[in-house]
């Protein structure tokens, strides 16, 4: 019997600049082992992402990652 899981299989991507300077560096970070909720509350650090980044768009799904890749040239 397999075990169910509280998350969903859909992944949250996250686009963040690196600092709130105008020539930060955009990245993509995607996250498979959380939910939504728990990411919005920021009840925990993010590996991969600083303290002084910012988020600049949250999505779920797939279909984000190559939305984020195109909108911010990643």
């Amino acid at each position: 019997m397999a075990r169910e899981s509280s998350y969903p299989k859909a992944p949250i991507v996250i686009a963040f600049a690196t600092s709130n300077r105008s020539n930060a560096q955009n990245k993509i970070k995607v996250i498979r082992n959380r939910t939504i909720d728990e990411l919005i509350d920021c009840d925990y650090i993010i590996p991969g992402i600083s303290a002084k980044a910012v988020i600049k768009e949250v999505g779920m799904g797939e279909i984000f990652i190559e939305r984020y890749k195109k909108k911010y040239g990643i």
